[in-house]
């Protein structure tokens, strides 16, 4: 009952302050990993590309994820809902209040100061899923090689997907399934 408790706070926590939209959890997700040690870098990656691949939100995705690796399902139902409870009451407040205080300077000035925030804290946390994916430290780690600490076949295949994606008019459902199947075929 206490770990569900804990998971309800740091979800709403994290719901609460995460202004950005899905990938601003990221960084929030970092820090939580290192507070708590309910999952690793890698399942953080793992949960970016589970909630990429599957519908709706990512955020709310990643807290039912991490929930769940931390507490099952009941721990995957308050993970989300803590995550979405702040907004749902921000929202509520926001539309209530927005219309007498929308033009005014100091909410227009919040907003454009928000911004630039979301974006260094997304980016913050894409440097994190680069190292994590396109980087082999445990490799590396082992042998000293220079050579050993790029993830080769994950460089290729992202340069290869890019590429692709940029050329090709696909639907990003089928970039997200080649993406599985090579993963799946070579053995990433």
């Amino acid at each position: 009952m206490i770990l569900l408790l804990r998971l309800f706070y740091e979800f709403f926590k994290v719901g609460l302050f995460a202004v950005g939209g899905g990938l601003a959890t990221l960084p929030f997700l970092y820090a939580l990993s290192s507070k708590s040690g309910w999952f690793t870098a890698t399942d953080i990656a793992d949960m970016i590309a589970v909630s990429e691949s599957t519908p709706g939100a990512i955020g709310v995705n990643m807290a039912t994820f991490a929930g769940y690796l931390t507490g099952g399902i009941p721990g995957a139902v308050v993970s989300t809902v803590g995550l979405v409870l702040p907004s749902i009451i921000v929202i509520l407040l926001i539309a209530n209040l927005l219309d007498n205080f929308q033009e005014r300077t100091v909410v227009k000035d919040a907003f454009y100061g928000l911004r630039p925030a979301s974006i260094a804290l997304i980016a913050a946390s894409g440097v994190n899923v680069v190292a994590v994916t396109l980087l082999d430290l445990d490799k590396y780690r082992s042998t000293g090689m220079a050579a050993d600490l790029l993830a080769w076949k994950a460089i290729l295949l992202g340069v290869v997907l890019f590429a692709a994606q940029k050329r090709l008019k696909w639907s990003p459902v089928a970039f997200i399934a080649i993406s599985a199947a090579v993963g799946i075929i070579f053995k990433f």
